[in-house]
């Protein structure tokens, strides 16, 4: 990326990008060069492939070469670095005040897809939203609901409903403490990292991403059992779906059968990984 980019054909400055990108031991240089590049010249990542033409010049130089830093040399996450995520059928602004969405936590808007009409759903640790807005924009007939123990990341959810319109009421909670009642279903993409797996993560996630909404202590289940057993004291809670980790699906779907919750059942992701337990009062 040395090289001046003023007037540079889109396929070479592409390449200088991935050359970069990769070298930094970023896992997919490719798409991230085409992402950033197609994110700073504000045209679909499609033009750059179609259109012999396109060029990088002017201040667009300064914009990308500093984009390709930030995700070569920083190691900060694509999204971050757009400020957008797609999750489902909308567009979230996302910053490092919460988790970036990922696509296996799509399958917890999928279980409030299946929810009866009408039904008040709490989406618990929200972070930017994702969850509960997503399950909005599909289910316009439920009663939504986010919260999060994160100030900030509430601070953004809120930005993303009110951006999109959607109709969602946010509360700042530990879990479901102080959390009215009169929800029926709660979702939940709590914090279940051990902590023993930093290591294993990548410096995109361990540089950038809230630790807090990350680990959970030794078994990465610190946040998920008070949670299971407060929605056991709550008789009027009937469903509850939980992502959880790799290898965390059987014991946590012994805590919801042992806490209140008889039926479960689990979605495994693409990687056929049992990614979200729910459990049903039966």
């Amino acid at each position: 990326m040395s090289r001046t980019l003023a007037g540079t054909p889109v396929s070479e400055a592409l390449q200088g990008a991935v050359t970069a990108i990769a070298a930094a031991g970023c896992e997919t240089p490719r798409l991230d060069a085409e992402v950033l590049l197609a994110d700073v010249l504000g045209v679909g990542r499609e033009r750059l492939l179609i259109d012999p033409a396109l060029e990088v010049r002017g201040p667009y130089v300064r914009a990308y070469q500093d984009a390709v830093r930030r995700r070569a040399v920083e190691r900060q996450p694509v999204a971050y670095i757009t400020g957008r995520r797609g999750f489902r059928h909308i567009e979230l602004s996302v910053d490092g005040r919460a988790l970036i969405p990922r696509p296996e936590t799509e399958l917890l808007v999928e279980v409030g897809l299946a929810l009866a009409p009408g039904t008040a759903v709490l989406d618990v640790c929200t972070g930017s939203g994702a969850v509960a807005l997503a399950l909005k924009h599909e289910r316009p007939d439920l009663e939504v609901a986010g919260s999060d123990l994160s100030e900030a990341a509430l601070e953004l959810a809120r930005e993303n409903g009110e951006r999109l319109a959607l109709d969602v009421r946010w509360l700042q909670a530990d879990l479901l403490e102080g959390i009215p009642d009169g929800f029926a279903a709660v979702l939940a993409n709590p914090p279940y990292v051990a902590d023993g797996e930093r290591p294993s993560l990548a410096p995109e996630i361990l540089r950038h991403e809230p630790s807090q909404a990350l680990f959970a202590g030794p078994d990465g289940l610190a946040v998920i059992a008070p949670l299971i057993a407060q929605a056991g004291a709550r008789p009027g809670i009937g469903t509850i779906a939980i992502e959880v980790g790799a290898g965390q699906a059987e014991p946590v779907a012994a805590m919801l059968a042992g806490g209140g919750f008889p039926s479960v059942r689990f979605e495994a992701d693409l990687a056929a990984i049992k990614r979200v337990v729910i459990g049903e009062r039966g």
